[in-house]
């Protein structure tokens, strides 16, 4: 089970990093996109390749050891599309789903739409988002508690 300390440090972690527009980490392999927060004995990493189309893995390691992944792909689908709308979205990761974000968020004209199944500790789900209705957006996600 994932600890609230664990809970609050992932979805501070995301809002720092990729939805937070955070500075990018010097990549871990050849043309990744990597990116980086630590907060006491806690470290996350989010690494990527790709951008239009793409796939990544968040990790989070405490005291030195893994604890949680979540590897996602996804791929724009339509224009236009917005990062800054999906960054908007994902800051809004809920509590009780820390995984992406939230099951519907809405800026008109765009629409983000997430569903999941499982638990924080084995866990699958897809998000996307629509502009005016027609969808444009969509990544599948999957983690676990690392034992």
């Amino acid at each position: 089970m994932l600890s609230q300390e664990l809970i609050s440090f992932l979805i501070e972690a995301k809002k720092k990093t990729y939805a937070g527009k955070g500075a990018e980490s010097p990549s871990s392999r050849p043309c990744s996109h990597d990116l980086q927060y630590r907060e006491g004995e806690y470290l996350y990493i989010d690494s990527y390749l790709g951008g239009e189309s793409f796939s990544g893995e968040e990790a989070v390691w405490h005291n030195g050891m893994p604890v949680w992944t979540m590897n996602y792909s996804g791929r724009v689908t339509g224009e236009p599309f917005s990062g800054d709308f999906l960054k908007e979205a994902l800051k809004r990761v809920p509590e009780e789903k820390p995984y992406r974000g939230p099951e519907h968020y809405e800026e008109d004209p765009w629409s983000y739409c997430c569903r999941t199944d499982g638990t924080p500790e084995w866990f699958q789900g897809y998000e996307s988002i629509c502009y005016q209705e027609k969808q444009v957006y969509e990544c599948f996600f999957f983690g676990t508690v690392v034992k």
